[in-house]
């Protein structure tokens, strides 16, 4: 009978210590993603194609986003925020900040080139 709990008490333990790794690796890759962040601020080069406001989504054509090891292309965007969308229109010369948001690629930066 002293073996069962004795399996029990080291189940137990076993699980503990793998939430407790689980937990600093996930810490550790916070502290990671925001050592990595200046990259993802990196700005990109783009021109803007279409404003969809009603959708939130801007059509850029743009140069390489090495943050998301994307090569140039013309493609929708989602913005985090609509009140992006006002401050350009088809035409203009962008720069830009893009990253995966809820498994979608969303313009977290975006200003008009100078």
């Amino acid at each position: 009978m002293n073996a069962i709990p004795t399996l029990m008490l080291a189940a137990v333990m076993a699980a503990a210590t793998s939430m407790a790794v689980a937990q600093d690796s996930g810490h550790a890759h916070h502290e990671h993603a925001a050592q990595g962040a200046p990259a993802a601020a990196e700005l990109a080069d783009g021109e803007v194609r279409k404003i969809d406001k009603d959708a939130g989504k801007i059509t850029l054509r743009h140069g390489e986003l090495k943050n998301l090891n994307m090569s140039a292309m013309t493609m929708v965007f989602r913005v985090k925020d609509s009140a992006m969308l006002d401050a350009v229109k088809p035409g203009d010369k962008v720069r830009f900040a893009a990253e995966r948001v809820d498994g979608a690629i969303t313009i977290v930066q975006l200003q008009a080139a100078q």
